[in-house]
């Protein structure tokens, strides 16, 4: 019978993340000076203390050997910090982890990467700080570099490839050298569709091998058709822990109580601030704000965003990621697809993407923003998940008089043409 890979006890991990001042009713001449030598900007201002965030607060859970546990939970809840304390990339402020193998891992892009380094140097680095043998190395190496696709670039410094190429690598290193437990990100949605099938099926085929796999995602559908078990964290606590169906409904549902917060005052969002979405709501044909519709409806997302320096910043790539109920993506509206990137500000202002005819057929979806530097497309600027959901019901798309019926996602515009050969 398969012993633990993974026991954690009372895990808690603590950021500081400011000095906070405090008002002091009562000081004496002598703590005025002292405190105006050692901080003269701030000798009217009281005295100062620490202020912590706790990334994750008394976590306890076993994980055992060979299984594949899904970890979700909303951004900022605590899934990467747990990620990062497990990989030994940071230490946790109390309580202990063991683990029961050697630790292969997946988080962010470069992680574990020297960048003046080749890709071959960087497969042997990583191998070598997993404890592994030159000669085990050498051993799989080709699989290694056949699966990441980077055979051209072997020899070629790291810090020259592209982020799909970074991840892809990682990736391949972290799967296929001597790991009993893989703990992957959701970096992977750095890459295309087709390396994305490949991750797949590898997890699955680690799973069978034995090992163990810590899989975070914000794609519901994944978590439900590779794991076993799976783990909800909010606010830094593990708040359930069960089969994947029941856990992602109880995530869902969390989902829609967050969206009733006003998207001004949501703290769980990503970005320099630089530009701020504080507002979000969908419309109909008519400009009425609106969250239900049938497919073959004009539907429009807009938004109003703020600016925080008052200044104008162009080449902005505003997008609205739409996903189903599951977290499986369906497209993402992009501003640079369509129209170019955008010139925003400096005052206030909206800007809004127009659906003609919804392709959707039903369901329950919800939908991302992002607002980013148009120019090099990493600095993010704003970006929160789940920012508001609407439901769509089957209706005359194609404008037969015939509504589809059925399990169907999307209605494809489509022509038939019927063409008789001629008798001789």
């Amino acid at each position: 019978m398969a012993g633990n890979a993974i026991e954690i006890r009372q895990l808690r991990k603590s950021y500081q993340i400011r000095q906070a001042q405090v008002r002091q009713t009562y000081r004496t001449l002598r703590e005025d000076l002292v405190q105006w030598v050692r901080h003269p900007l701030s000798r009217r201002q009281g005295g100062t203390k620490k202020e912590f965030f706790w990334a994750l607060d008394d976590i306890s859970v076993e994980i055992r050997q060979g299984d594949t546990v899904g970890i979700i939970g909303r951004n900022g809840a605590g899934k990467s910090t747990l990620l990062k304390v497990l990989s030994r990339i940071t230490s946790p402020t109390s309580g202990e982890v063991t683990l029961y193998g050697r630790v292969g891992s997946l988080l962010e892009v470069g992680t574990g990467f020297h960048p003046e380094l080749t890709g071959r140097e960087n497969i042997f680095l990583n191998g070598s700080i997993m404890g592994m043998r030159r000669r085990e190395v050498i051993g799989c190496l080709d699989e290694i570099v056949d699966f990441a696709g980077i055979e051209q670039f072997l020899d070629t410094p790291v810090k020259r490839y592209s982020s799909g190429m970074y991840v892809r690598l990682a990736f391949a290193v972290a799967a296929h050298l001597s790991a009993e437990i893989l703990l992957i990100d959701e970096v992977l949605a750095v890459g295309d569709a087709g390396f994305q099938k490949k991750v797949l099926g590898k997890v699955e085929g680690i799973s069978r091998q034995g090992r163990t796999v810590l899989f975070v995602s914000h794609q519901m559908g994944h978590i439900a058709a590779l794991c076993q078990r799976c783990l909800l964290i909010e606010g830094g606590r593990l708040t359930k822990d069960g089969p994947p169906q029941a856990v992602i409904d109880a995530y869902l549902a969390t989902l829609q109580e967050v969206q009733e917060t006003s998207l001004r005052d949501r703290r769980d969002r990503q970005g320099t601030g630089r530009i701020r979405a504080v507002d979000v709501w969908l419309e109909d044909a008519g400009g009425n704000r609106a969250e239900h519709f049938f497919s073959g409806d004009q539907l429009t997302i807009a938004l109003e965003y703020e600016l925080a320096g008052g200044e104008r910043l162009d080449n902005v790539l505003v997008s609205f990621g739409i996903q189903n109920s599951y977290g499986l993506w369906v497209t993402d509206l992009a501003s640079h697809l369509v129209k170019g990137n955008l010139s925003l500000g400096p005052h206030p202002g909206r800007v809004a993407c127009t659906i003609p005819r919804l392709p959707l057929n039903s369901g329950i979806f919800t939908f991302n923003t992002m607002l980013r530097a148009g120019d090099s497309g990493y600095e993010i600027y704003d970006a929160v998940q789940n920012a508001g959901t609407f439901s769509v019901e089957p209706g005359d798309f194609y404008r037969s008089g015939t509504v589809p019926s059925g399990p169907i996602l999307l209605n494809i515009d489509h022509h038939w043409h019927v063409a008789e050969r001629s008798g001789k």
